[in-house]
C-alpha cells in the first residue's frame, strides 16, 4: 500500500508520450503462450497488471523476460494448466488466460478473477461460448475447470459485446476445427491489436474492429514480434490532468481516433491533432455536459467514467452522467463530495448529477480502484491545499510513473510507499 502527496493548484504544462495500452498487452501476453515458440512484445507498460500476467506466464511454465518494455516469452515450456489463484486474485484480466491455456494444453484450472470492484462482471459470457465450442466446465467452489480435447468451430452471438468473452473465445477458437464466427462481438481498439498480434502469428481471423469476427482454425503458430498500441485511457487521464488544472498538454505516440476527443470539445477546451500528436489547451471555464452515457466502443468508455467526472465537477453548470457498463462504479464520488463537489448519486447507482462547483478543497483520500484512483489524483491536482490519496496499488495496476510524468508536467506530486 502507498500513497500520493499532491499540493494543488498547480497548471499541467508540456509535452508527453504515451505508454502501451495495458488492455491490449494483456490479451496478447495470453496469446503468447498460443505458438509454443517466441514472442518478442515492444512497448509493454510497466505497469503491476503487466507483470502479474508475466508471473502467470512463469507461472505456467513459460520462459520470461522483461527489459525496457519489452517482453521475451518462449511459451515451448509451458507445462502446466494450473493459473496461481493468488495471481488471478490481483487481475481480473488474468480470466483471459483460460481461452490461451485450453487451446494449447485441452485443459484449465483457473479462480474466479479479483480486481478493482465495480459490481458484477460475471464471467458467463466466457464459459457459455467455450461450452458451445465444445469444453466442458465443471465449477468447483470459486475454481473453473476447462477441459476439451478437440474445440469445434461454431456460430456465436454475444448479448453483450463483452471485450473479454470476444477475447477469450478469439483465443479459443484459433486451433477450434473449422470456423468460428463472433456476433455481436466487442469492436474496441484493444480487440484489432490482438487480431494484428495473431495473425502475425499465422492465425486466419478477421473482422475485429467490426461486430462480426470470423476465425478459421489452422494446427500451429510460428515466432511473432509485435508493438503494442498506445494506451488510450492513459492518453485521455492525461488530456484531462491540463483540462482540469486549466493548462496545457502535447500527447505524443497516440492513435488520435481511438480517443473520445468530442466530449473534450463539449467541455469548451481547445484540441489541435497532428500525426500521432494531440494538442489540448483548457479554457477559462469547463462547460457541463448534459448527457454522457458509457458505452460500448466506439462510444464513450467506461474506463473514463470517473475521471470525467472530477473535470465536470467543476464545471459552470449541471451535468449529468450515466453508467452502464458497471452497476458499482461509483466509489470515487464520496471521495470527490469529501473534497467540496456537489454530486448526487441516484437511486439505480448509475446515474450521477453533476453540480459544478468554483473550487475543490485538499482532503485526505482513499482510492478504491484504478480508475476512480485516477480520478482523484486528477481532482487533487485542480484542488486548493494538500491531497493524501491512499491506495492499495490499484493506481499502479494501471497507470505507470503516473506522478512521476505528473511533476515533469509540473504538478507538485509524490508517491510514498
Amino acid at each position: 500500500m502507498g500513497r500520493y502527496l499532491i499540493n494543488g493548484g498547480k497548471k499541467i504544462s508540456g509535452t508527453l508520450k504515451i505508454n502501451g495500452s495495458k488492455n491490449s498487452v494483456l490479451p496478447i501476453l495470453a496469446a503468447s503462450i498460443l505458438n509454443s515458440g517466441q514472442s518478442v512484445i515492444h512497448n509493454c507498460p510497466d505497469i503491476y497488471d503487466t507483470h502479474t500476467a508475466l508471473k502467470i506466464l512463469k507461472h505456467v511454465g513459460c520462459k520470461v523476460k522483461f527489459e525496457n518494455h519489452t517482453a521475451i516469452i518462449d511459451s515451448s515450456t509451458i507445462n502446466s494448466y494450473e493459473v496461481d489463484p493468488d495471481l488471478v486474485k490481483e487481475m481480473r484480466s488474468s480470466i483471459i488466460f483460460l481461452g490461451s491455456i485450453l487451446s494449447v494444453m485441452k485443459r484449465v484450472s483457473i479462480s474466479y478473477p479479483g480486481g478493482c470492484e465495480l459490481g458484477k462482471r460475471p464471467i458467463d459470457f466466457h464459459l457459455a461460448a467455450l461450452k458451445k465450442l465444445g469444453a466442458q466446465i465443471i465449477e468447483d467452489g470459486d475454481k473453473i475447470i476447462c477441459s476439451a480435447e478437440n474445440l469445434k468451430g461454431c456460430k456465436i452471438k454475444l448479448k453483450f459485446p463483452s471485450v473479454g468473452a470476444t477475447q477469450n473465445i478469439i483465443l479459443a477458437s484459433v486451433f477450434a476445427r473449422g470456423s468460428t464466427k463472433i456476433i455481436n462481438a466487442a469492436r474496441e481498439p484493444e480487440i484489432i491489436d490482438l487480431q494484428n498480434f495473431l495473425k502475425k502469428m499465422g492465425a486466419d481471423i478477421n473482422g475485429a474492429g467490426t461486430s462480426q469476427i470470423v476465425i478459421n482454425g489452422v494446427e500451429k503458430l510460428s515466432n511473432v514480434e509485435h508493438k503494442v498500441i498506445p494506451d488510450r485511457i492513459v492518453a485521455a487521464t492525461f488530456l484531462i490532468s491540463a483540462a482540469i488544472t486549466k493548462g496545457q498538454i502535447e500527447i505524443e505516440n497516440v492513435i488520435t481516433n481511438h480517443l473520445p476527443l468530442i466530449n473534450f470539445l463539449q467541455t469548451g477546451c481547445y484540441i489541435k491533432l497532428s500525426k500521432n500528436k494531440i494538442y489540448l489547451k483548457a479554457k477559462e471555464f469547463i462547460r457541463p455536459i448534459k448527457n454522457l452515457q458509457t458505452m460500448p466502443y466506439p462510444y464513450f468508455p467506461t474506463d473514463l467514467q470517473a475521471q470525467f467526472v472530477s473535470l465536470l465537477s467543476l464545471a459552470s453548470g449541471r451535468s449529468i452522467v450515466k453508467e452502464n457498463v458497471f452497476e458499482s462504479r461509483n466509489k470515487h464520488i464520496p471521495e470527490l463530495i469529501k473534497m467540496g463537489a456537489k454530486i448526487k448519486i441516484l437511486p439505480d447507482n448509475t446515474t450521477f448529477i453533476i453540480d459544478g462547483v468554483k473550487r475543490l478543497n485538499g482532503a485526505y483520500l482513499i482510492s478504491k480502484d484504478l480508475r476512480g484512483g485516477a480520478a482523484l489524483i486528477l481532482a487533487a491536482l485542480a484542488a486548493y491545499g494538500k491531497t493524501i490519496i491512499q491506495d492499495e496499488n490499484h493506481i499502479l495496476r494501471g497507470y505507470e510513473k503516473i506522478e512521476e510524468k505528473l511533476k515533469s508536467l509540473g504538478a507538485d506530486i509524490k508517491y510514498e510507499q
